[in-house]
């Protein structure tokens, strides 16, 4: 455990990794205190619908008339919550199936496998839709669907990572001495696999900002008159041409969330990835 929190550590000295903890940090500064920041109600009307910025609006007003600034100020937290939930369960099903299959093998290892490579079979974005098409949409839900779409990619990596721990001697004499399978599999193999997990964490909230986000532009993720970056840019995209800063502020918040953390989590493989070179 030691070791792998000096990686993070290394990682996180790293300049890329420091660009993506300042973007992620202003982000989060948004996310967390910019409930008390707006000047209106993020879902009162203000004034005319797509009006030019000014001492009023700063960042002008809506196509219905809304403050952009104030709906920016609010609109973080409900991706925020949802993108974490979605990649901890994903991440928490896939590292579940993985270990499991990796340390029974045989039969138990093929049949989880088989019905991972089913899911994967189908697009993340259109296994969501199937199932909030079918049963309504609902911020809990849509961040569910997520995680378990998640589920197959982060199983058959940490299955990979785990097999070759599953094999090693201090993890035989375990299962030899009869240690009953969960403490093995928490004491003994969880241990092996904390960098490959942690980079797999880092990636799939990525990609979780970016598959709510782009959900609720749409229409299936978070519903009006929440105010949420993806359903500001699905809302205003066509008042584009007329007034760009309510559909330009919130794409740029949602990149900067993506980059960010694509770039802590990329420091963090690349890493590990020089430190298992030199093993």
């Amino acid at each position: 455990m030691n070791g792998n929190l000096s990686v993070l550590g290394r990682a996180m000295r790293t300049g890329q990794a420091r660009l993506g903890l300042v973007l992620l940090s202003v982000v989060g500064f948004v996310v967390l205190f910019g409930h008390f920041l707006m000047p209106y109600a993020p879902d009162t009307i203000v004034g005319q619908p797509l009006a030019d910025p000014d001492g009023s609006f700063l960042l002008g007003t809506d196509i219905l008339g809304r403050d952009v600034l104030s709906r920016l100020l609010d609109g973080g937290l409900t991706l925020s919550w949802m993108a974490v939930l979605a990649a901890g369960l994903g991440v928490f099903l896939g590292c579940l199936v993985g270990l499991t299959a990796a340390y029974r093998g045989g039969a138990v290892d093929a049949v989880l496998m088989r019905a991972m490579d089913v899911l994967l079979s189908f697009p993340e974005i259109i296994f969501v839709l199937l199932f909030v098409s079918m049963l309504g949409r609902s911020t809990l839900l849509t961040s569910v669907l997520v995680g378990i779409a998640f589920m197959p990619g982060v199983s058959r990596v940490l299955r990979g990572a785990a097999l070759p721990v599953v094999a090693s001697e201090y993890v035989l004499w375990a299962r030899a001495n009869g240690l009953p399978p969960r403490q093995v599999l928490l004491r003994e193999v969880l241990p092996g696999v904390t960098s490959p997990l942690m980079v797999e964490t880092g990636m799939r909230l990525v990609w979780a900002v970016a598959a709510i986000a782009s959900l609720s532009y749409l229409g299936f993720g978070i519903a009006p008159p929440a105010a949420d970056w993806g359903l500001m840019v699905g809302e205003n995209q066509d008042g584009l041409s007329v007034a760009p800063l309510p559909v330009l502020a919130p794409i740029t918040l949602i990149l900067m969330m993506a980059l960010g953390g694509n770039l802590v989590a990329e420091s963090v493989a690349r890493t590990v990835g020089r430190t298992e070179g030199k093993r």
